[in-house]
Protein backbone atom coordinates (compact mmCIF):
# COMPACT_ATOMS: atom_id res chain seq x y z
CA UNK A 1 0.00 0.00 0.00
CA UNK A 2 1.54 3.36 -1.04
CA UNK A 3 0.52 6.99 -0.64
CA UNK A 4 1.87 9.86 -2.67
CA UNK A 5 2.57 13.32 -1.38
CA UNK A 6 2.02 13.85 2.34
CA UNK A 7 3.89 12.17 5.20
CA UNK A 8 2.15 9.87 7.65
CA UNK A 9 3.04 10.10 11.34
CA UNK A 10 2.06 7.85 14.22
CA UNK A 11 2.15 9.43 17.67
CA UNK A 12 1.60 7.15 20.66
CA UNK A 13 1.76 7.66 24.41
CA UNK A 14 0.04 6.45 27.57
CA UNK A 15 -2.85 8.49 28.99
CA UNK A 16 -1.69 11.54 30.94
CA UNK A 17 1.52 12.09 29.00
CA UNK A 18 0.35 15.30 27.30
CA UNK A 19 0.19 13.81 23.82
CA UNK A 20 -3.04 15.57 22.78
CA UNK A 21 -1.77 18.99 23.92
CA UNK A 22 1.47 18.52 21.97
CA UNK A 23 -0.38 17.46 18.82
CA UNK A 24 -2.75 20.43 19.07
CA UNK A 25 0.18 22.85 19.44
CA UNK A 26 1.87 21.25 16.43
CA UNK A 27 -1.16 21.43 14.14
CA UNK A 28 -2.13 24.94 15.28
CA UNK A 29 1.30 26.19 14.16
CA UNK A 30 1.43 24.39 10.79
CA UNK A 31 -1.53 24.37 8.39
CA UNK A 32 0.10 21.60 6.35
CA UNK A 33 -0.55 19.07 9.14
CA UNK A 34 -3.87 17.34 9.77
CA UNK A 35 -5.04 14.98 12.52
CA UNK A 36 -6.76 11.77 11.49
CA UNK A 37 -10.20 11.49 13.11
CA UNK A 38 -10.74 7.97 14.40
CA UNK A 39 -13.98 6.05 14.76
CA UNK A 40 -14.74 4.79 18.25
CA UNK A 41 -17.40 2.92 20.20
CA UNK A 42 -16.69 4.75 23.45
CA UNK A 43 -19.13 7.27 24.90
CA UNK A 44 -18.73 10.93 23.96
CA UNK A 45 -17.21 12.98 26.81
CA UNK A 46 -18.32 16.50 27.82
CA UNK A 47 -17.00 19.06 25.33
CA UNK A 48 -16.36 16.55 22.57
CA UNK A 49 -17.96 16.96 19.14
CA UNK A 50 -18.82 14.13 16.79
CA UNK A 51 -16.75 14.42 13.62
CA UNK A 52 -14.22 16.74 15.29
CA UNK A 53 -12.70 14.69 18.10
CA UNK A 54 -13.95 11.26 16.99
CA UNK A 55 -16.65 9.67 14.89
CA UNK A 56 -18.77 8.07 17.60
CA UNK A 57 -20.50 4.90 16.39
CA UNK A 58 -22.36 1.96 17.92
CA UNK A 59 -20.53 -1.31 18.45
CA UNK A 60 -22.59 -3.08 15.76
CA UNK A 61 -21.79 -0.35 13.21
CA UNK A 62 -18.07 -0.59 14.01
CA UNK A 63 -18.12 -4.37 13.47
CA UNK A 64 -19.82 -3.85 10.09
CA UNK A 65 -17.09 -1.39 9.10
CA UNK A 66 -14.45 -3.97 9.98
CA UNK A 67 -16.18 -6.56 7.80
CA UNK A 68 -16.37 -4.10 4.90
CA UNK A 69 -12.64 -3.36 5.19
CA UNK A 70 -13.16 0.32 6.00
CA UNK A 71 -10.31 0.53 8.52
CA UNK A 72 -6.60 0.75 7.91
CA UNK A 73 -6.16 -0.33 11.52
CA UNK A 74 -8.36 -0.95 14.53
CA UNK A 75 -7.74 -1.91 18.14
CA UNK A 76 -9.48 -2.41 21.47
CA UNK A 77 -8.45 -0.04 24.27
CA UNK A 78 -10.04 -0.22 27.74
CA UNK A 79 -12.86 -2.31 26.30
CA UNK A 80 -13.71 0.16 23.50
CA UNK A 81 -12.95 -0.10 19.80
CA UNK A 82 -10.98 2.48 17.80
CA UNK A 83 -10.25 2.52 14.06
CA UNK A 84 -8.68 4.65 11.30
CA UNK A 85 -10.57 5.17 8.04
CA UNK A 86 -8.57 4.17 4.95
CA UNK A 87 -10.42 6.61 2.66
CA UNK A 88 -9.83 9.64 4.90
CA UNK A 89 -6.13 8.82 5.19
CA UNK A 90 -5.71 8.32 1.45
CA UNK A 91 -7.50 11.55 0.51
CA UNK A 92 -5.60 13.66 3.04
CA UNK A 93 -2.14 12.44 2.02
CA UNK A 94 -2.94 12.75 -1.68
CA UNK A 95 -3.75 16.42 -1.16
CA UNK A 96 -0.21 16.94 0.14
CA UNK A 97 -1.03 17.27 3.84
CA UNK A 98 0.99 15.54 6.51
CA UNK A 99 -1.29 13.38 8.65
CA UNK A 100 -1.02 12.38 12.30
CA UNK A 101 -2.48 9.14 13.59
CA UNK A 102 -2.94 9.40 17.35
CA UNK A 103 -3.13 5.67 18.03
CA UNK A 104 -1.77 3.09 20.47
CA UNK A 105 0.98 0.54 19.88
CA UNK A 106 -1.46 -2.09 18.59
CA UNK A 107 -2.72 0.15 15.79
CA UNK A 108 0.78 1.44 15.16
CA UNK A 109 2.03 -2.08 14.51
CA UNK A 110 -0.72 -2.65 11.93
CA UNK A 111 -0.03 0.64 10.13
CA UNK A 112 3.75 0.09 9.97
CA UNK A 113 3.19 -3.30 8.36
CA UNK A 114 0.98 -1.75 5.66
CA UNK A 115 2.89 1.52 5.19
CA UNK A 116 6.57 0.93 6.08
CA UNK A 117 7.56 4.56 5.36
CA UNK A 118 5.40 5.82 8.23
CA UNK A 119 7.30 7.87 10.83
CA UNK A 120 6.47 6.79 14.38
CA UNK A 121 6.93 8.86 17.54
CA UNK A 122 6.50 7.72 21.15
CA UNK A 123 6.03 10.23 23.98
CA UNK A 124 7.01 9.35 27.54
CA UNK A 125 6.48 11.14 30.88
CA UNK A 126 9.56 12.21 32.88
CA UNK A 127 8.69 9.78 35.70
CA UNK A 128 6.03 7.33 36.83
CA UNK A 129 5.11 9.66 39.71
CA UNK A 130 4.53 12.53 37.28
CA UNK A 131 2.29 10.33 35.15
CA UNK A 132 0.21 9.34 38.19
CA UNK A 133 -0.09 13.00 39.26
CA UNK A 134 -1.22 14.09 35.79
CA UNK A 135 -3.92 11.41 35.69
CA UNK A 136 -5.09 12.38 39.17
CA UNK A 137 -5.14 16.11 38.44
CA UNK A 138 -7.50 15.63 35.49
CA UNK A 139 -10.26 14.73 37.94
CA UNK A 140 -11.97 12.54 35.32
CA UNK A 141 -11.39 9.06 36.73
CA UNK A 142 -11.92 7.12 39.94
CA UNK A 143 -8.99 5.71 41.89
CA UNK A 144 -9.80 2.29 40.47
CA UNK A 145 -9.79 3.65 36.93
CA UNK A 146 -6.51 5.51 37.52
CA UNK A 147 -4.93 2.32 38.86
CA UNK A 148 -6.05 0.49 35.72
CA UNK A 149 -4.67 3.23 33.50
CA UNK A 150 -1.34 3.13 35.34
CA UNK A 151 -1.05 -0.63 34.80
CA UNK A 152 -1.92 -0.19 31.14
CA UNK A 153 0.55 2.71 30.84
CA UNK A 154 3.47 0.58 32.00
CA UNK A 155 2.56 -2.06 29.42
CA UNK A 156 2.17 0.56 26.68
CA UNK A 157 5.49 2.23 27.47
CA UNK A 158 7.35 -1.04 26.99
CA UNK A 159 6.59 -0.74 23.26
CA UNK A 160 8.55 2.49 22.78
CA UNK A 161 11.38 0.37 21.32
CA UNK A 162 9.30 -0.22 18.17
CA UNK A 163 9.17 3.51 17.30
CA UNK A 164 11.50 5.73 15.27
CA UNK A 165 11.59 8.71 17.65
CA UNK A 166 11.33 9.14 21.42
CA UNK A 167 10.27 12.37 23.16
CA UNK A 168 10.26 12.91 26.94
CA UNK A 169 7.53 15.40 27.88
CA UNK A 170 9.13 16.92 30.97
CA UNK A 171 9.05 20.53 29.78
CA UNK A 172 6.26 21.31 27.29
CA UNK A 173 8.29 23.87 25.32
CA UNK A 174 11.18 21.46 24.86
CA UNK A 175 8.84 18.62 23.91
CA UNK A 176 6.93 20.62 21.28
CA UNK A 177 10.23 21.89 19.82
CA UNK A 178 11.42 18.28 19.54
CA UNK A 179 8.18 17.29 17.83
CA UNK A 180 8.37 20.20 15.38
CA UNK A 181 11.99 19.35 14.59
CA UNK A 182 11.02 15.81 13.58
CA UNK A 183 8.26 17.02 11.28
CA UNK A 184 10.29 19.89 9.80
CA UNK A 185 13.21 17.59 9.01
CA UNK A 186 10.93 15.34 6.99
CA UNK A 187 9.32 18.31 5.22
CA UNK A 188 12.79 19.35 4.02
CA UNK A 189 13.63 16.00 2.45
CA UNK A 190 14.72 16.25 -1.17
CA UNK A 191 11.70 14.45 -2.61
CA UNK A 192 9.25 16.76 -0.82
CA UNK A 193 11.22 19.88 -1.77
CA UNK A 194 11.46 18.82 -5.41
CA UNK A 195 7.70 18.48 -5.53
CA UNK A 196 7.04 21.82 -3.81
CA UNK A 197 9.61 23.81 -5.79
CA UNK A 198 9.57 22.08 -9.17
CA UNK A 199 9.02 25.36 -11.04
CA UNK A 200 11.87 27.10 -9.21
CA UNK A 201 14.25 24.18 -9.79
CA UNK A 202 13.44 24.18 -13.50
CA UNK A 203 14.10 27.93 -13.68
CA UNK A 204 17.37 27.72 -11.74
CA UNK A 205 18.72 24.88 -13.85
CA UNK A 206 17.26 26.04 -17.18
Amino acid sequence: MTYSTGTLYIISAPSGTGKSSLIKALTDADERIRISISHTTRTMRPGEINGVHYYFVEHTEFIKMIKYGDFLECAEVFGKLYGTSQNHLQQTLDKGYDLILEIDWQGAKQVRQLIPKTHSIFILPPSIDTLYQRLTNRGEDSEESIAERMREAVHNMSHYVDYDYLIINDDFTHAINDLRAIVRTNQLQKQRQQHCFSTLLTELLG
